[in-house]
Parts: structure tokens; sequence; C-alpha cells
């Protein structure tokens, strides 16, 4: 059978008898470590195991009881140790707490007062343990569930994202690729006059996630148009554009049900209802021009032309990174805000590397 180790306390005095008569009252429930200098004291203090209790006269020398006190509390090692100063007269007992004393006990020492109060300073100081670790082990559960509810979500988002994408030729590679295009972007206008105040890095990592559901409104729209590998009559066009109304309307009824909206709600709001609205002001559903735009959509539009521009279809064939970039640099002002234009030819590589990384298999 284990036995439990007793709590040890150090006691320091200079006088020889006080030390004595300590160690002999407290020996029976505790080890005892005895100190005749507070520069002694110091040094075991800050020895490990540390003590579980202090016990220290006010008048030690070299330097004395209250400047060792206040030394081990502003030391972070040991600054939690409960710490008693032994003094004479009420003035030292007022400073003794000043500086930090979890108690003060005066002379002349009554032997049970000496006892009580060095045994319940030790079961607060075991207690305020319990209860550190306790909150460590409590966080610890919390970043580990968070952690599996955060995976939980990302993969719903994928999954209907990826419902979306599968019924129009897309792949999966294009969701990724698409996630990573517009951090790009965001990134490099993260400094800019313009998008500085929606782009901070908490708000590019929820634009990143939010990105792949750009269209999951698609789900909504019938076979006949939304696989048509020809031209849309004008009817037929306006069915097709509804998939932003249906994106968006999806994102409400998810705020609707849980009762609140958050950033990466909005965000993915604004790039399911507003990824087709042109600078000019000639995209829809609204109608929106320059800023009146989302900064989101304003990415997500470069981002998934320039996709859509390198990537092989059944209805048509994959131009060159160079071709795209070209047709998007001569649409900008109009289809494309200007800056993110731009922001899209200083990371072109970016662009390139990320295509390559995930690009489409070839059959």
């Amino acid at each position: 059978m284990n036995v439990k180790a007793k709590p040890v306390v150090l006691v320091a005095d200079a006088v020889a008898s006080n030390l004595i008569w300590m160690n002999s009252l407290l020996q029976e429930r505790y080890e005892i470590k005895l100190a005749d200098s507070g520069a002694q004291a110091l040094r075991i203090a800050q020895q490990l195991p540390r003590p579980d209790l202090i016990l220290l006269a006010a008048d030690l020398p070299q330097p004395d009881g209250f400047a060792v006190c206040q030394q081990l509390k502003r030391d972070p090692d040991t600054a939690g140790i409960p710490l008693m100063l032994i003094a004479t007269g009420a003035g030292a007992e007022q400073r003794g707490f000043a500086e930090g004393a979890a108690d003060v006990l005066l002379r002349p020492l009554v032997a049970e007062a000496v006892l009580a109060r060095s045994a319940l300073q030790i079961e607060l100081g075991q207690a305020r343990g319990l209860l550190k670790h306790e909150s460590h082990r409590l966080a610890h559960l919390v970043e580990e569930r968070t952690g599996e509810l955060r995976q939980m979500v990302d993969a719903v988002i994928w999954a209907l994202a990826s419902l979306a994408e599968t019924r129009n030729y897309e792949t999966a590679n294009h969701l990724r690729r698409m996630q990573y295009y517009v951090r790009a972007l965001a990134q490099r206008l993260q400094q800019h006059a313009r998008f500085a105040h929606e782009l901070s890095d908490e708000n590019i990592a929820y634009l990143y996630k939010a990105a792949p559901l750009h269209d999951i409104g698609k789900v909504s729209i019938p076979d006949a148009i939304l696989l048509k590998p020809g031209r849309l009559t004008e009817a037929e066009f306006a069915i097709m554009k509804m998939h932003t109304v249906y994106g968006r309307d999806a994102i409400v009824g998810v705020e609707e049900r849980l009762g609140f909206s958050n950033t990466f709600l909005r965000f993915a709001k604004e790039v399911t209802y507003s990824h087709q609205e042109k600078f000019d002001g000639s995209g829809y559903p609204q109608g929106l021009a320059g800023d009146a735009i989302p900064v989101s959509a304003r990415l997500l539009a470069v981002a998934d032309v320039y996709d859509a521009m390198i990537s092989r279809r059944v209805y048509k064939p994959a131009f060159t990174h160079e071709t795209a970039l070209e047709l998007i640099r001569q649409s900008s002002g109009q289809q494309f805000d200007p800056d993110v234009v731009d922001a899209l030819l200083a990371v072109e590589q970016q662009f390139q590397d990320i295509a390559a990384r995930y690009a489409d298999a070839t059959e």
C-alpha cells in the first residue's frame, strides 16, 4: 500500500531555539526543512520539490523575512506557495500582509494556533492546486470537443458544397482551389485601405471556410437547365440566376433555425447571394455596383471565373493561365473590382501553384 507523502514545510528563523521548537511541534504531521537566514530560505524555497508551506520569521538576516516574502511572491515559480510570517507587533502584521503573506503569526507563539493555521494554509494550497489541475483538464476537454465539433462542421460544409458542385461538372478539387484562391487574394489585400476593415486574420479564416458554399443554390436548379451543354434561353437563364437566391435562402434558414448569425454565416450568405454581381452593376441578382458588393463576393467572383477558365469541361476546353489572366484583366472595372484584379496579378504564381496542387484528375 502506498503511503501518502507528508506535506513539506519550510521553517526559517535565525534563532536556533525557535527552529528546535517549531520542528518539534510540526514534525509529526509534516516533513520539515529548516533555514537560519533569508538567503538559505530562498534557496530551499526555489528547489524542487517546493515546500507546501513556508513559515518565515520577519527578523531573519540576509535578507529579512519581509524581503524574502517579496522575492518569493514576485517569482512565478514560488508565488503560489502559502507563506506565513512570524513577527512581533501590530505594525509588522500589517506590513506582512502588504508583502503578500497568507497569514501573520504574532509572538509569543501559541502551539495550537500554529498547528491550526498551518493546517488551514496547507489545505487551501492543496485546494488551489486541485482547482488549477481541474481547470487545465476542463480546458483540455473543451479544446478537444471544440476541435471535434469544428471537424464535424467542416465535414458538413464540404458535403453540402460537393453536392452542388458535382451536379455541375465540377469536382471536389474545384472547391479546394476556390478556398485557396480566395485566401490568397484576401491576404494580399489585407492591408489595403478599401479592404482592411473586413480582412482580419479571423475573417479570412471564416471566408476560407465559406468559399465552397458559393454555388449550393444550384441543387435547386433543374438538371435540364443546369446540365444543358448549349446556350441557355432567356427564360432558362432567369431560372439559373435563381441559384444565388436559393443559396442565400438556405443560409438564412440556418440562421433562423439557430436563432442567431455569426461571421461565418454572414460570409456564406454573401458569397452565395452576391458572387454573380459585377463591379459595373450589370450582374445579378441585385445589380449591385462597386463597394456595394460585399468584399467576400468580389474576391470570390475573380477566383471563380479564373478557375472556370483554366478548367476543362465537357462543353469547353481549358484556357491557359496567361489567357485567363488577360481576360480577367480586360474586365477590370467592369465585371471585377480593379483592386482585386491587381491582387490576382500580384499573386498569380500562388494561383498557378494552387491549380497545380489541386488539379483535376485526367481521364
